[in-house]
């Protein structure tokens, strides 16, 4: 208590030149519940095609907290979309191969007379009519619906009698 007005220092923070101060401020609400080994969950979680509602459940939040994370954290945001991108071509390369048909190696174990054989083949699956049509349908724009032009007008034409 030695030292007069004058020589002590002040411990009021100065206000910078936009009128604000440099003590940093105390943020209200209740701390987040992110931790960044959910960066790499909500992509795996996204890859196996979880919703928004999946990703909230398996979290243990509301889905306005997945998407508060999805708006603020731009890496969650990314894994989020990364992990939808990725299981959509997944699917996408399922369909096609399913559509246009496709093979594989395939081992077949044959039984005879207790001897045990292995023999590498390769499977032929022959293309689906119903993934070519749903292909085309979602990539190629391509409809088997007809358009009629119907003009309103109806002509009754009585039948021919012989």
């Amino acid at each position: 208590m030695g030292q007069d007005m004058a020589t002590r220092k002040s411990t009021k923070r100065k206000p910078q030149p936009n009128g604000r101060s440099t003590r940093a401020k105390k943020k209200n609400g209740r701390p987040t519940k992110f931790k960044p080994e959910y960066l790499e969950q909500a992509y795996k979680l996204c890859l196996l095609g979880a919703t928004d509602e999946e990703m909230a459940d398996f979290f243990g939040v509301r889905v306005t907290t997945i998407d508060n994370w999805k708006k603020k954290r731009k890496k969650f945001l990314g894994a989020v979309k990364r992990g939808k991108i990725d299981a959509d071509a997944n699917v996408a390369e399922s369909l096609y191969k399913r559509a246009c048909g496709y093979e594989h190696p395939e081992d077949k174990i044959f039984c005879t007379d207790g001897n045990v054989t292995t023999v590498a083949t390769t499977k032929h699956y022959p293309p689906d009519t119903a993934a070519a049509f749903i292909w085309l349908k979602n990539r190629a724009g391509w409809t088997d619906k007809r358009d009629v032009n119907l003009s309103g007008e109806v002509i009754l034409k009585p039948p021919k009698i012989a």
